[in-house]
């Protein structure tokens, strides 16, 4: 695994990432206050698979912030530069929380640059109450006055085999940049709505996940975004909640796996879309 770092001349961003292994390209996107390590262990088992492709968000890891208040399209068209430094073309992406919505984004404004969109713990219309609370914590981000920690009891179940993850999760939170943090929250706090209507135009291939005890990132909203995409599967990680990445890392890279190789274990990343189905077992 190699750490790559490029300035994006289209915005004037210094842009960093994790590279490792070799084939079809798979990117990864990461949710507010993480940073491309969080994938872990997605990189070390996919990879033998795939040419991983881990960045660091604006603002996180070690891209540099927007200097401007930016909005969810911001983020799309950043990663949408990346991208286009590259000489692969079209990729398999995926996101977790609010990487999960600047994937959907990234399919829906850039169709030719994404073949396969997996949305993992994705908001999708929120409900008043549910609105309030992200527009409340924002506001307390932008003033300094929130515990960049506190999410750790939404993210984890108490049980002692999370409690080790749940510690480098919070050492992660607590190493970002508070300014870059709460850009990209405000963003995140607006964006379950500005492509939700829009989930019809996605053409490629859609894997929805969430964890079935996942309050915010529910499995109704999972559910709702695979039937709103026109070949989307939605999948529920039983007993889990949050940082299904992390915590059903085993469970998540068996599903990424499956979506992403078609039958029969080519390494093709072009399988012929299928219709929506409920993938919960």
């Amino acid at each position: 695994m190699i750490r790559k770092t490029l300035l994006l001349s289209e915005c004037n961003l210094r842009a960093s990432y994790l590279e490792a292994g070799d084939g079809p390209p798979l990117v990864l996107i990461h949710g507010v206050g993480m940073n491309a390590a969080a994938w872990y262990p997605q990189i070390e088992w996919l990879s033998r698979t795939f040419k991983v492709i881990a960045v660091d968000m604006p603002g996180h890891g070690q891209s540099e912030g927007f200097q401007h208040d930016a909005t969810l399209p911001d983020y799309v068209r950043w990663l949408a530069a990346l991208l286009a430094t590259r000489p692969e073309g079209c990729f398999a992406v995926a996101g977790h929380s609010m990487g999960a919505l600047i994937t959907a984004g990234l399919a829906i404004d850039y169709p030719a640059l994404v073949s396969h969109a997996v949305v993992i713990s994705g908001v999708f219309k929120r409900n008043d109450a549910a609105r309030e609370a992200v527009l409340q914590r924002a506001q307390e981000l932008a003033t300094g006055h929130a515990r960049l920690d506190s999410p750790l009891a939404r993210w984890f179940s108490d049980t002692p085999e999370e409690q080790t993850l749940r510690a480098q999760v919070g050492e992660w939170l607590q190493q970002v940049d508070v300014e870059g943090y709460a850009r990209a929250y405000r963003a995140f706090a607006g964006g379950d709505r500005t492509y939700a209507d829009r989930w019809q135009a996605m053409r490629c291939p859609v894997l929805v996940m969430t964890g079935e005890f996942d309050a915010n990132s529910s499995p109704a909203m999972a559910r709702q975004m695979a039937q709103a995409a026109p070949h989307g599967r939605a999948v529920i990680i039983e007993n889990a909640k949050h940082m299904v990445n992390l915590t059903d890392a085993e469970r998540v890279n068996e599903e990424l796996l499956m979506f992403l190789r078609p039958a029969g274990g080519s390494r093709s990343l072009f399988p012929t879309p299928e219709g929506v189905a409920d993938g919960r077992r």
